[in-house]
Order: C-alpha cells, then sequence, then structure tokens
C-alpha cells in the first residue's frame, strides 16, 4: 500500500518508516500535519499515519481535513497516541481515525494494523470500481431510453425533453431554432410494394443521409412514422432551408428505387419554420412547420416549404 506517516520525532518517523519498507509498502513521510496535509492532497494515499501532536497542524485536524474531502476511494487514518487513553481514542475516532497506534510503535502492532487497512481499502476500491460501472450502465441505459431502436436518432421523449429546454432558452436568451419537418414521400406506398422490411431498411437511409449532412450541433429526431425532426440552431430560415435542401439532394442522390414515385426513387418534403422570442411558442412553430410540410406535399413533393415564404 502506499502510505504516508507524518511524526515531528525523527526517530520515531524513521522507525515507523524502516518498518513499513520492510514489510513491503511504499512509504512517503511528513515532519508536521501541514506538510502531511499539502503531501495528502498532491499523492492521496491509501493509508495515514499521524502522530496527535505536532507543530502547526495536530493529528486530529489532519484526519478532519482529510475526512472533509471527497475523492474517490478511502484513505484508513491510524492515530498515534502518546498514552493511547480511552478519551483520546475516542477523540480520535469521532475526528474520523479508523484505528490507533500508542507509541512506542512496535513493528508486529503496526503490521496487525495494517491488516485491516488493505482490507478496507480494497473495498472501496471495488465499490468505487462498482458505483464507476453502475454510472457508465445508467448512461448507456439512458441514453438507449433518448434513442429511436430503428434509426438510433433521437426518439420522442429525447425530442419533448430536448424542446423543453429549447423553448426556456429561447424565453430566457433569446436563442433562435430553425425546426424543420421532413417526411418520405410516398411511404405507405413503398412498404406496400416492396414490404416492411424495405421500408425499415430505408428508414435507416434516410436518418444516415440526414446525419451525414447535418451539423455536429444540430438535433435529429424521429418525428414519427416516416417524420422527423431537424432542429437547427442559431440558424435563421433561409440558413435552415440550405441545410435541409442538402439533405433533399443527397436521400435523391442515393437513387433508391421507388416505383410508386413519379421521380422513380425515393425522396422527401419538408416544412420549416422559427422558433425564436418574437415568433409563437412551441405548439405554433410545429403547426406552422407541418402546414409548410403539407404544403410541399401539394405543390408536387420533393420540395422544401418555408413558414413565411415558399421556397422552390
Amino acid at each position: 500500500m502506499n502510505i504516508l506517516v507524518a511524526d515531528d520525532d525523527p526517530i520515531s518517523l524513521l522507525i515507523t518508516q524502516m518498518a513499513l519498507q520492510r514489510l513491503g509498502h511504499e512509504c512517503q513521510t511528513a515532519v508536521d500535519g501541514a506538510r502531511a496535509w499539502e503531501a495528502f492532497k498532491a499523492s492521496a494515499p491509501e493509508v495515514v499515519i499521524s502522530d496527535w501532536i505536532m507543530p502547526g497542524m495536530t493529528g486530529l485536524e489532519l484526519c478532519r481535513r482529510i475526512r472533509g474531502r471527497t475523492p474517490e476511494g478511502y484513505t484508513y487514518f491510524v492515530m498515534v497516541t502518546g498514552q493511547g487513553s480511552l478519551e483520546e481514542i475516542l477523540e480520535g475516532m469521532s475526528a474520523g481515525a479508523d484505528d490507533y497506534l500508542v507509541k512506542p510503535l512496535d513493528p508486529d502492532d503496526l503490521e496487525a494494523r495494517l491488516i485491516p487497512a488493505a482490507r478496507v481499502t480494497s473495498l472501496h476500491r471495488r465499490l468505487a470500481s462498482q458505483q464507476s460501472e453502475l454510472k457508465q450502465l445508467n448512461d448507456e441505459l439512458t441514453a438507449i431510453a433518448r434513442r429511436d431502436p430503428l434509426t438510433k436518432l433521437g426518439n420522442r421523449r429525447a425530442l419533448g425533453e430536448d424542446l423543453t429546454l429549447l423553448e426556456a432558452r429561447v424565453a430566457r436568451y433569446g436563442h433562435r431554432y430553425c425546426m424543420a419537418l421532413l417526411d418520405v414521400d410516398h411511404f405507405k406506398a413503398y412498404n406496400d410494394t416492396y414490404g416492411h422490411l424495405a421500408g425499415d431498411d430505408v428508414l435507416q437511409a434516410v436518418a444516415a443521409e440526414l446525419e451525414a449532412e447535418a451539423r455536429a450541433g444540430d438535433g435529429l429526431y424521429r418525428y414519427g412514422g416516416e417524420e422527423f425532426l431537424c432542429i437547427f440552431p442559431e440558424q435563421s430560415l433561409e440558413q435552415g432551408t440550405k441545410a435541409v435542401e442538402r439533405m433533399r439532394r443527397g436521400l435523391e442522390g442515393l437513387a433508391i428505387p421507388h416505383a410508386a414515385n413519379r421521380r422513380g426513387v425515393l425522396t422527401l418534403s419538408a416544412g420549416l419554420a422559427m422558433l425564436e422570442p418574437e415568433q409563437g411558442g412551441l405548439v405554433w412553430v410545429l403547426e406552422q412547420a407541418d402546414q409548410a410540410l403539407y404544403r410541399a406535399k401539394r405543390q408536387g413533393r420533393n420540395r422544401i416549404e418555408q413558414a413565411t415564404a415558399r421556397v422552390a
């Protein structure tokens, strides 16, 4: 184990150091409480063996400071007293000490005290590792719960949580977001012609194309069925339209056969609206984007329409 020994008596310090090294432990020393505190912060030893009476900072204060920190792992603290009275022992334990030794130190007694120290520190390491694994697992489960299993984009749960946050940012900080609803053209006909498994493959291909054309900060979600929602932070309607146009062209360029589409390949339509302070709320913006999407479909599909202006 890595052990820090604090003692202002050089003879006692040397004896303890030599005994620990003979037992195979790594040992660092400090000649007072203040230096021991700095050494502890620098190296986070597994065990601290500290004399009670030291200049500047007592062993009792050192113990309290160590217990006041919340680093990973656990430091086993052994208090060294001159007499080992019950009153001193209780005071030391109340301050956070795990065990005590009485001067002059007996090497066999020291070795015996380090057995439970090794057990306790090992147990805390295992607990810390399990907690880290549990946190990682929880993070992974949270990510899974927010992801659409087919397309791997954000699902409706993720969308609902993110939209609530975005609406608050708009109201509080004046941020703006361009929002686009995208719909795969004649998707029901595609399923009827090629089958639902092929339809699933198409939705995955659309999601992959959206991700390929999106920026790192853009939000992509499966809105429902064959509909997708894209959120472009701090982008104007014109900038968002250019981004969606890249997505539209990119999907058309994949040339996925679609016999029920008059162009012979898979295409998509989109409607865009702005979420910004001077406009309506979130529900209004989604309605505007949906109406724009409806216009795009009514006017021939494979096109983009804005909530306030038509885009060819």
